[in-house]
């Protein structure tokens, strides 16, 4: 029957081969056409147990008919056509557009418009022309003698000082282990005619009471007094006799710098309990060595020595707070 049809599968294992062949409704699929088919229907029924059948009957008894089998499968039961199955694409259509290769998104510099990308690429040429400068300018500072700074020297002085200082005793074989401050005092005229003298004031503890815990200290707290101190002692002889012009202006820098804060210290006011004008100052610088740490076996003194100035006169501009 077409809509009662059934397919039995016979496996058959003769001599080591699998055998298969399919049976429908009473009728076979293996109507004969090819060699293998016809061999295949041989061998099942050989192991279906017997000799070959002859004629009609022999089809009718094992369902297998020895010819047009394939084409009644291939043409459906009934002379029904196969539906077709699905076709082959075929390779000289055009296939989909492959995607294009993937572009990363742009960063950085690359990112900004033209405007800007040529803004920032002159800020960076600055500064990097800046950084060439300094450098070329502290080599010049820092190397010996020339040409170049017996002609440009004062150039070169004036691009290093004071904020690019070069201060090579840290790199020295054996580099600073001192302790050196500066502290400064005063003759006080009174109201009444008086002459008072204050009590030494450590300048140098100031400063050092400014930088503990500031994160940036000025240059005022780091090396104003330090470089006038140094600048004094480079210019005077070991008895404190000025040695030039340089000298003379060594002195007047720093007596500047004492009375000035002396001022801010309120220390005529603190000798005189009121008004009153500095007359003269007086400096002097303390030294001591650095005691050595614990695991070394370096013995130093610790003892301090004084280098003690003459007294300087203050001129009455400086006295009444004129020069700043």
């Amino acid at each position: 029957m077409y809509g009662g049809r059934r397919r039995v599968s016979l496996l058959c294992r003769h001599r080591g081969v699998a055998m298969a062949t399919a049976v429908t409704g009473g009728q076979g699929l293996c109507r004969g056409g090819r060699p293998e088919y016809r061999a295949r229907a041989r061998a099942a029924r050989r192991c279906a147990g017997g000799r070959r059948p002859r004629g009609r009957a022999a089809e009718r008894r094992t369902g297998i008919v020895e010819r047009g089998g394939m084409d009644a499968y291939d043409q459906g039961e009934r002379g029904h056509p196969r539906a077709p199955g699905p076709s082959a694409p075929d390779p000289s259509a055009p296939g989909p557009s492959a995607p294009g290769p993937h572009v990363a998104p742009r960063t950085g510099i690359a990112a900004l418009s033209l405007r800007y990308q040529v803004g920032v690429a002159l800020a960076l040429a600055v500064v990097a022309a800046a950084v060439c400068v300094h450098l070329g300018m502290t080599f010049l500072h820092v190397a010996p003698p020339n040409t170049v700074t017996k002609e440009h020297g004062q150039a070169v002085d004036d691009w290093i000082y004071p904020e690019f200082e070069q201060n090579w005793k840290l790199f020295a074989p054996n580099p600073l282990q001192q302790d050196i401050s500066i502290q400064a005092r005063a003759e006080v005229r009174d109201g009444e005619g008086a002459t008072v003298t204050t009590g030494w004031y450590d300048l140098s503890a100031e400063d050092g009471r400014a930088i503990d815990g500031n994160l940036l200290p000025s240059h005022t707290q780091q090396n104003e007094l330090r470089r006038a101190w140094d600048f004094l002692v480079a210019t005077h002889d070991s008895e404190n006799r000025p040695v030039g012009l340089r000298g003379s202006l060594s002195e007047s820098y720093l007596r500047r710098i004492v009375v000035l804060r002396l001022g801010r210290d309120d220390a005529v006011r603190a000798a005189t309990g009121g008004g009153g004008a500095v007359e003269r100052v007086q400096v002097r610088s303390r030294t001591s060595n650095v005691p050595p740490p614990g695991w070394s076996r370096e013995k130093v003194s610790t003892t301090p020595s004084y280098r003690e100035l003459p007294w300087w006169p203050v001129p009455r501009a400086e006295a009444e707070g004129g020069v700043r």
